[in-house]
């Protein structure tokens, strides 16, 4: 076959590197909630980085009460206090009969990703703060309801978006995808340039530290 010459000349456009902060937590992992402040500075700090928040599943589907795990949740939310200076009330340790499972707020979180994806990451720590500060029951649709209206999301889209099997299905997309990433433990960071991972934290972290460790991987990627 003959392939006629040409004098045109083709530039070839440069294809810029993906850059993604992601995050994997749970609305009720404690380290998470007094991580929020920390991953809330990080993200502003970097918004020309995409930012993926992706639910981990710490006990999906439990069926321990607080009359089961109660003194061990108080002790851990103690530890996380004193680290972050967060707020807990521990009102819902109280209730005995409050099945923890982080599923439902889970799903509630992937919900709002699908109807508002803006609004996902301020919902996320919206619904921590009702858990942790104001003693909400997580296993209570009305719970984000409430707090999917203060994001401007209808009661009823809500309320069929979070019931449906998609969104079910969805959320266990989540689980899966941290569970292929090797990832068992919240709050987890990590930087995504191309198609390399870095590992930014691993638990609690002070932004400043992910900030200087985020610089460091992209001098190191563009350098």
């Amino acid at each position: 076959m003959v392939i006629p010459c040409s004098n045109k000349r083709y530039v070839i456009e440069e294809v810029p590197m993906i850059h993604k902060l992601m995050y994997f937590a749970d609305p009720m992992c404690s380290w998470c909630y007094g991580f929020a402040p920390q991953i809330t500075q990080v993200k502003s700090k970097h918004p020309h980085i995409d930012f993926q928040l992706i639910m981990g599943g710490l006990r999906p589907f439990g069926h321990e009460t607080m009359a089961n795990i109660g003194a061990l949740l108080r002790h851990h939310w103690t530890e996380v206090h004193k680290r972050s200076g967060q707020i807990f009330s521990y009102g819902i340790l109280r209730n005995t009969d409050f099945v923890y499972d982080t599923e439902p707020p889970s799903r509630a979180v992937v919900t709002m990703r699908s109807l508002h994806p803006s609004k996902e990451f301020t919902f996320f720590k919206t619904v921590q703060e009702a858990f942790y500060r104001d003693s909400k029951d997580t296993n209570d649709l009305h719970t984000y309801i409430e707090l999917a209206r203060d994001c401007g999301v209808d009661d009823q889209d809500f309320t069929e978006a979070f019931s449906s099997q998609s969104m079910k299905e969805k959320t266990l997309q989540d689980f899966a995808f941290t569970q292929q990433m090797g990832i068992s433990g919240f709050p987890y960071t990590m930087l995504q340039t191309g198609e390399r991972y870095h590992l930014l934290a691993h638990g609690y972290a002070e932004a400043d530290q992910m900030n200087a460790a985020i610089a460091n991987v992209l001098e190191i990627d563009t350098g």
